[in-house]
């Protein structure tokens, strides 16, 4: 596994990457720019040498005997239009007969044909022509001809002759390509380095970050917002995070000194009460009064230790679910009432069944257990004179969910604590000090809504009170067998 230091920078692999991607792409143009600057030249070098052909037969052909006969400076006139149209070629100037007899030939050094034009490439449709050459050397000539007419007939032929190599020489032109190609890349690369420098510092400030909330310092701040909306949202998600996770820190050594409280009273109380017993400061009834309180003492250590087990049982996914088929009018109503006869009087806890009986598939003892704790947590929640407590059965066939609202009349949750009600070991300010517990309840009605593919939700809050949404699926199934069965 490669170390830190072994790694490479992103701005290094960004601007090798793109230097490399930049350099083929430069190649591919470059090889391109040089085929079309290549024909385009060759092209326009052909079409100035049909015109040089053209002028030649009409300015410089005279008839004599029936036969064209050349006068003037053919050859001065040549070079003087190479210069003005920048032909850059002295192409050898065939005067021919119709047969293809060669009548005049401009001087040069190097000639195609000596004494005779062949008749086919005279007389063929195409005006320019390109004739492979193999003995002595292999080479290429471009043929450009020109017919001299006479009273509307052909009387001979002017004929232009150049080889390709010096029709599709170039050298300024590739030069300045070059350079251009050169100059492309650079500003190329210096743009990529640069750019990428701008992108890359928020993201290096975020991996500093990044460190220092490893290192679990949680106060950081990016001081540069990137403008760029991807950036943006990377620096912004990564502030929200480490705010977050400052939070979640705090709450959590809060936790586990509520919870290491919670733990440590009962037994301190359980053992000063025996000991009084044992050291005789308290006799016969009053004793008996200790034992008894030690045993309840006892017996709520006990619950919290189960509720621990189970909680952490669920956690790692130990705890089955085992469905079966319930009537849920039945299940709830009968739950509600066991919980009422063990509250002071004084308690009012009305339910609102489904409008008929409805079978589903689900685990009873997980849904009491959910209840119990959603009716608890109301009951505590309450301090008024008055206390009432609402439970309404809805069923939802659209979504196929049955849902469980259970309401109390208390005084709210407070805004700043209703994103940590379902966190583990979460007690709000107004049940820290009054209310016993490890504050388990709800993070554990949640996990085992969930756990049976529904949910445990926060449906609304106020100072007029607070509404908990139990959301179950309902089995298509079952339920499509129960109205085969009525």
């Amino acid at each position: 596994m490669k170390t830190t230091s072994n790694r490479k920078s992103l701005l290094r692999s960004w601007t090798k990457n793109y230097v490399i991607t930049l350099v083929i792409g430069l190649l591919v143009i470059t090889v391109l720019s040089v085929i079309w600057i290549r024909h385009t030249t060759l092209e326009h070098r052909l079409n100035m040498t049909t015109l040089l052909g053209e002028e030649i037969a009409s300015r410089f052909v005279e008839i004599t005997g029936g036969e064209p006969r050349t006068r003037g400076d053919v050859h001065g006139f040549v070079s003087e239009r190479n210069q003005l149209i920048d032909l850059d070629s002295d192409p050898s100037i065939y005067i021919v007969n119709p047969d293809g007899a060669i009548i005049s030939i401009n001087e040069q050094n190097e000639r195609l044909f000596s004494f005779q034009i062949p008749i086919e490439l005279l007389y063929a449709e195409e005006p320019i022509q390109k004739i492979n050459v193999t003995n002595p050397i292999r080479a290429s000539y471009y043929m450009v001809k020109t017919p001299i007419q006479w009273q509307e007939h052909i009387i001979g032929w002017v004929v232009l002759v150049e080889s390709e190599e010096i029709l599709t020489k170039l050298n300024q032109e590739y030069q300045l390509l070059f350079i251009f190609v050169i100059s492309l890349g650079l500003l190329g690369w210096a743009a990529i380095y640069f750019l990428s420098k701008r992108f890359l510092k928020p993201i290096e400030q975020v991996a500093y970050a990044a460190k220092q909330v490893e290192q679990g310092h949680f106060n950081v701040h990016i001081p540069d917002a990137p403008k760029e909306k991807e950036l943006h949202e990377l620096v912004d998600s990564f502030e929200k995070m480490t705010k977050r996770l400052h939070q979640l820190e705090t709450l959590r050594t809060e936790l586990l000194a509520g919870v290491t409280h919670e733990l440590k009273t009962p037994v301190t109380s359980i053992s000063g009460l025996l000991q009084a017993v044992k050291d005789g400061v308290v006799e016969e009834e009053e004793a008996r009064e200790f034992i008894e309180s030690s045993l309840k003492e006892t017996d709520r250590l006990h619950k919290m230790v189960d509720d621990l087990l189970a909680f952490n049982s669920f956690t790692v996914n130990q705890f089955p679910i085992q469905k079966e088929p319930i009537e849920i009018n039945s299940l709830l109503s009968e739950q509600v009432n066991l919980w009422k006869r063990t509250q002071a009087p004084g308690v009012d806890c009305v339910i609102q069944n489904l409008d008929r009986p409805f079978t589903m598939y689900a685990d009873p003892a997980r849904i009491k257990q959910i209840l119990m704790n959603l009716l608890n947590n109301a009951y505590h929640s309450m301090n008024k004179e008055y206390q009432q407590i609402y439970v309404c059965l809805t069923l939802n066939e659209k979504e196929n969910v049955l849902l469980i609202d259970v309401k109390d009349n208390g005084s709210g949750i407070a805004p700043s604590e209703q994103d940590y009600i379902f966190e583990r070991f979460f007690r709000g300010e107004s049940k820290k000090y009054k209310i016993r517990g490890l504050g388990l309840g709800l993070p554990f009605s949640k996990m085992i809504a969930q756990a049976m593919e529904g949910d445990l939700q926060l449906k609304e809050t106020s100072s007029e009170g607070t509404t908990f949404t139990v959301i179950i699926p309902v089995s298509r199934r079952l339920e499509e067998r129960r109205e085969l069965d009525e």
